[in-house]
């Protein structure tokens, strides 16, 4: 007998689909994630000086971002790389949002740090490290914020939904899901994007669902391959790295866009935006291979 998506995840009722509960959408400043519009959240990976950061956020906004990604607390893999600038970097990114009139998303490491993150940020990010953090997941959750919970780099589908229904159980309705790539046995890239995820998430939760494709992949080469990969499974956003001068950058900048990169990302996305009407429907399918080949 075949097992449904509702069964085979109904450990976690909170976050499935059900006629009570269909598609939410989480309110941030004058616009709406997991609705009609595509959000595109896009910034340095670090926070690096105030010249940076304003020249980025202004460039974005352009270009049709809605939401400035930054880090002020970063996780390194090495405790000698960059750590972020902490409170400093807050602040800035508080004056981007003054300036721009951008949203702020920025992780959160500690939860400790929930309280200070949520002074300055409009959306809380957990990262892939993260992820199993309990206890941090349930304070992030009585922030009240937005939070934008990123799947873990070995994490299962099943696992991801178990972390977004800790925080959800915690009285907060407003979560984000991001794939952003996991660890498999290949290594050209930096994590393997999993597309079908996306898909499979947009048909089995009620939750809005972006993706990463800068961590993805890694390579700056690919990430707008990715981006387009990710509207065509349906994703309500992206979450993209871009830096003034990637091959300066503190950190991530092999994977990070330039301006002139982002652009021609966000451009190319159009074609793949116009054919979602009210999400693909049951020939956009077919529709992608007649205009794209």
């Amino acid at each position: 007998m075949r097992v449904s998506w509702q069964e085979r995840f109904a450990g976690t009722p909170a976050v499935l689909k059900s006629p009570k509960r269909r598609q939410a959408v989480v309110s941030v400043l004058d616009f709406e994630i997991g609705g009609d519009e595509f959000v595109t959240m896009a910034g340095p990976c670090s926070v690096e000086t105030e010249l940076q950061l304003m020249a980025t956020a202004h460039h974005v906004r352009r270009a049709g971002a809605r939401v400035l990604r930054g880090g002020a607390f970063k996780p390194r893999t090495s405790p000698y790389s960059f750590q972020g600038l902490g409170i400093e970097g807050l602040k800035l990114l508080a004056a981007a949002r003054q300036e721009t009139g951008l949203a702020i998303v920025t992780e959160v490491m500690s939860e400790g740090d929930v309280p200070l993150v949520a002074e300055y940020a409009d959306i809380l990010q957990i990262g892939s490290r993260s992820m199993e953090n309990y206890s941090l997941l349930e304070a992030a959750a009585r922030s009240g914020r937005p939070v934008l919970l990123k799947r873990g780099m070995v994490a299962t589908i099943a696992d991801f939904l178990a972390a977004a229904e800790v925080i959800l159980e915690n009285g907060n309705p407003q979560v984000i899901l991001c794939e952003r790539g996991i660890r498999t046995f290949e290594t050209a890239m930096r994590n393997t994007f999993d597309a079908a995820a996306i898909a499979l998430l947009k048909q089995v939760s009620h939750l809005p669902v972006i993706a990463d494709p800068s961590h993805a992949s890694g390579c700056r080469e690919l990430v707008p391959a990715l981006a387009r990969i990710a509207v065509a499974a349906g994703a309500d956003g992206l979450l993209v790295e871009v830096h003034p001068h990637p091959d300066k950058a503190w950190s991530d900048g092999e994977q990070s866009l330039d301006f002139e990169e982002f652009d021609g990302m966000m451009a190319s996305l159009d074609p793949y935006l116009k054919l979602r009407v009210n999400g693909l429907d049951e020939r956009a399918g077919d529709r992608l291979v007649e205009a794209f080949g």
